[in-house]
């Protein structure tokens, strides 16, 4: 499918209101075609600066850096904004909450409301709670309130190793639409038809020969090779940059949907089981692009950070030593590695800084484009794979601190099948540092610090199994000296009076409070866990394990000493009235509610409309 320029929506993804600060904001956006871009802010006196990049033919990703020109902006007041381009202004009437004449925002200072979540699938049949969020902060606006001030995103924000079939076929549609320009072939035997890949990739991706694998293993035995790529999900697997960039504009941009035909696609191979597959994560797909409109209104309107986890690159991403080291020594497996973490930098990582260190990589990145207008990363790749600022603070009340625990690991040196820590001693040590002389911290973690106890003993356990990779062993007590610098840290006496911890990665929702044990310093954390955005852990499962914690780990069980964290008091809070009690498995982003940088509240807004909200009373 081909698309005529002229045709083509001038604007494919945003406005995106991004880093938002007194000194500068940045909002981000992508077009069809190239332009002289400006954004004004109602009633500031204000100029902008423009920083693109052409990744296609018909697709321009601007990011537009508004400053003030005297003194600063003001701060916890809505901001409208307008955007021109080549002097022409455009309608952003679609983009606006009701009564609003422009989309507007607030630089947040006093933070007393935060919209947070993490795990966005666009095939699950879940609902997609952005949306929800998206209604609740327009009923915010329309009551003169301004809901929420920030929407932090931690963590797989795309799904790039997990890709349903009708979504693949959508991206090579829309890579043709855009004409985006393609990097280097790689060396894999790929058939030549996109129909002839869908749910066949995993059988092309590398794999390490069983006659390389350790003799202390089964595979050697069995003669089984390895994938490189671990994922369960990896029949649709993204490989090559350009099917990166197509799939984030189809997970942000309502718009990148209209240049598609999703409705008319259909599996060709005769095979049943993934006939049926497909089907079903089509009707998804439809029903997830009908939502992107209301998304679009929320990123529009609220300043949205995010962090990488996992699935924004591949499943399991620097788990272990022994996954990197296997990953390095192939040139086409690194280069998929690489092509999810530039997609990240471009459409993430950008905004998350307005630009500041991460703009230093832009002009290598341009450079990385040729004369045939094709993408080598070779050279590219060097600064890319040295840069180590994909973490971040923000100076509101109370201070936000993100967290990086995919680039920062502590690699375990004697065994590399080991899990890594998700910090290294340097970053554990940055962390502490960022948490002295602060009464209140917020930090934002991709995956919980404290876990419940009965999944980690079977996490724990199959580790010692030698099956890091089977479960997903993502959990901080699972690396000794991480997990000890940690605790260390908490337990100390000029630590933050209160810590509210947010965390994803896992696919069901809790809340848990944390004081250690022993001493006089009244310090309190708060673990506030919201997963999945549009995902959710099997219901029944977690209902098991959920009861089995109960038994096991309730507060006289003897077990409790047996863990890394015994001289902490973890206590779980229940949710009010019906429903699950303490592990929630329903899509839903989480609203935190601040008073004076103390936690008030903490409620789920789930994809269906309704809220959950636990209790914050001692249990």
């Amino acid at each position: 499918m081909t698309t005529q320029s002229a045709q083509l929506p001038l604007l494919l993804m945003g406005p995106m209101v991004r880093r938002a600060e007194q000194s500068g904001i940045c909002i981000q956006f992508a077009t069809s075609r190239p332009g002289n871009c400006q954004i004004t802010l109602e009633n500031q006196q204000s100029y902008s600066e423009q920083q693109s990049i052409v990744l296609g033919k018909h697709l321009y990703l601007h990011f537009i850096i508004i400053k003030p020109v005297e003194s600063q902006f003001p701060l916890d007041t809505l901001l409208a904004y307008t955007l021109y381009i080549n002097e022409q202004k455009i309608d952003l009437t679609p983009w606006c909450f009701e009564g609003q004449t422009a989309p507007s925002f607030a630089i947040a200072n006093k933070l007393t409301h935060i919209l947070h979540g993490s795990c966005r699938n666009a095939h699950h049949p879940a609902k997609d709670s952005l949306v929800s969020a998206s209604e609740w902060q327009n009923t915010q606006r329309s009551n003169k309130l301004q809901g929420a001030q920030l929407l932090l995103l931690s963590g797989d924000q795309v799904y790039a190793d997990d890709v349903a079939g009708p979504m693949l076929l959508a991206i090579h549609q829309l890579i043709d639409a855009l004409g985006l320009y393609k990097e280097q072939p790689l060396e894999l035997n790929l058939p030549a038809d996109i129909n002839e890949q869908l749910f066949n990739r995993h059988h092309y991706l590398p794999k390490t020969p069983w006659q390389k694998r350790s003799k202390l293993g089964v595979g050697y035995w069995l003669k089984k090779d390895e994938p490189h790529f671990s994922s369960v999900k990896a029949h649709n697997h993204l490989i090559h940059f350009e099917e990166f960039i197509a799939l984030y504009l189809l997970n942000f941009s309502a718009a990148a949907w209209q240049c598609v035909d999703i409705k008319n696609s259909h599996y060709t191979q005769g095979n049943e089981k993934n006939n049926t597959i497909f089907n079903a994560e089509k009707k998804a797909l439809i029903d997830y692009a009908k939502g992107l409109n209301s998304v679009e209104r929320l990123f529009a309107n609220v300043s949205t950070l995010m962090m990488f986890d996992d699935h924004d690159v591949t499943d399991d991403w620097n788990l272990t030593a022994g996954w990197e080291q296997a990953i390095n020594q192939n040139p086409s497996s690194k280069r998929i590695i690489n092509n999810g973490l530039i997609s990240y930098w471009l459409f993430q990582g950008l905004g998350n800084d307005a630009l500041h260190k991460t703009g230093a990589l832009i002009d290598d990145f341009k450079q990385s484009r040729n004369a045939n207008n094709s993408w080598q990363f070779k050279a590219f790749d060097k600064p890319l794979n040295e840069f180590n600022y994909w973490h971040y603070e923000l100076t509101t009340t109370p201070k936000v601190v993100v967290l990086d625990t995919r680039t920062h690991r502590w690699r375990n040196e004697s065994n590399f099948n080991e899990p890594s820590g998700l910090l290294d001693w340097e970053r554990l040590t940055e962390l502490e540092e960022s948490l002295l002389s602060h009464s209140k911290v917020i930090i934002v973690s991709p995956a919980p610090v404290f876990g419940v106890k009965s999944i980690e003993a079977i996490q724990a356990a199959f580790n010692m199994c030698g099956q890091p990779l089977m479960v997903d062993v993502e959990n901080w007590m699972a690396h000794e000296g991480s997990a000890k610098k940690l605790l260390d840290t908490f337990r100390r006496t000029d630590t933050p009076n209160e810590t509210l911890i947010l965390s994803g990665d896992v696919h069901y929702s809790f809340c848990f409070s944390v004081q250690k044990r022993f001493g006089d310093h009244p310090n309190r954390i708060w673990q506030l866990t919201a997963s999945g955005i549009k995902n959710e852990f099997p219901r029944k499962l977690i209902n098991v394990l959920d009861k089995l914690d109960s038994i096991l780990y309730g507060p006289k069980s003897p077990l409790n000493f047996f863990t890394k964290r015994w001289h902490m008091e973890v206590d779980k809070h229940q949710t009010k009235g019906e429903g699950q009690k303490y592990l929630v498995s329903d899509s839903a982003i989480s609203l935190i509610t601040l008073e004076q940088g103390d936690l008030a509240r903490y409620q789920l807004i789930h994809g269906d409309g309704h809220t959950t909200e636990f209790d914050l009373e001692e249990q």
